[in-house]
């Protein structure tokens, strides 16, 4: 780290679990609430040295981590497996794992099993769910099974055809109503925080103060509980297109390619690795070993029994 550079880490001894009531707290006293992504146990480190308080495990893991362009390809399996890595890294955050398209809608009954199988098998403590309309009876059952659920509205990615894609929702005054329907419900049956994503800031804050839970926006303006934004996209990780709610705050994915072709052109021209990276043996060892190697029926001698790879 450079003299003039800040450290943003949070002393370990600073940090306190994050929980429920302590966010609710936290909302009340509008202290701002402060969530982002993770995906694996690397990204989760860093998370958590941050001091953050919430990490999401999300469905856009799909994009930034698995390669899909869309994040309603990502299987549970998928998303358990991101979630274990991620769980092995976090100790004070509150951790919220996304449940993929397919895993909640088609019933009560299913969506409870998901969200029972999301927390038993990657240790996250609550799950979150897309959308309104179904959702919130979904949502209630979750609940009801004793498993809390956030919410999320606005722009939804796994149903963005139906939506008519990648763009802001609640633009219109019908829109924005049913937006605010929506959010009351989810809360009424018990969602503890909403996020608001992709909505125009009037709106969302129009909606925020009626609520009496948080909500954390992205692309919703500050007049929210908190903000989320995806790791890879604020570190600058992801590159192409990014959705003007994205502020990046560094750019790793640049230092990452100058950094592997520095590491190249050293390999290529004999200059790593150097002594200072290699293992010293013991002098005398070494003269025993070469005089082995040295004994002209080495390999004649062998009674090793070998047959070659295929």
């Amino acid at each position: 780290m450079s003299s003039g550079a800040r450290s943003h880490t949070v002393p370990a001894a600073d940090r306190v679990a994050m929980s429920l009531p302590r966010l609710q707290e936290m909302k009340e006293k509008g202290e701002p609430i402060v969530m982002v992504t993770a995906y694996d146990f690397p990204s989760a480190s860093v998370a958590e040295a941050a001091g953050v308080d919430l990490v999401l495990v999300g469905d856009s893991a799909a994009n930034v981590v698995l390669g899909y362009d869309r994040t309603d390809l990502v299987s549970m399996e998928e998303m358990i497996v991101l979630g274990k890595a991620v769980r092995r890294g976090l100790k004070t955050p509150l951790m919220i794992g996304d449940m993929p398209m397919g895993s909640y809608e088609a019933s009560n009954e299913l969506a409870i099993q998901s969200a029972q199988r999301l927390v038993k098998e990657t240790g996250c403590q609550v799950v979150k769910l897309e959308a309104g309309g179904v959702s919130v009876e979904r949502a209630r059952a979750i609940i009801r099974a004793g498993i809390p659920v956030m919410g999320h509205l606005g722009l939804t990615p796994q149903t963005a055809v139906a939506l008519g894609g990648y763009k802001a929702q609640g633009k219109s005054a019908k829109a924005a109503i049913k937006l605010c329907e929506d959010a009351l419900a989810l809360q009424s049956v018990g969602c503890f925080a909403i996020v608001f994503e992709a909505v125009p800031a009037e709106i969302a804050a129009a909606i925020s103060a009626r609520l009496e839970i948080p909500t954390i926006g992205i692309g919703a303006g500050p007049a929210t509980s908190g903000q989320v934004l995806v790791f890879h996209d604020l570190l600058g990780i992801t590159t192409g297109h990014m959705a003007k709610f994205v502020k990046r705050y560094a750019e790793i994915h640049e230092e990452m390619v100058a950094a592997l072709g520095r590491y190249g052109e050293e390999v290529r021209g004999g200059s790593f690795p150097g002594p200072e990276h290699g293992y010293a043996v013991d002098s005398e060892e070494l003269a025993e070993f070469r005089r082995y190697l040295d004994q002209e029926s080495l390999v004649a001698n062998s009674d090793w029994d070998w047959e070659p790879l295929v």
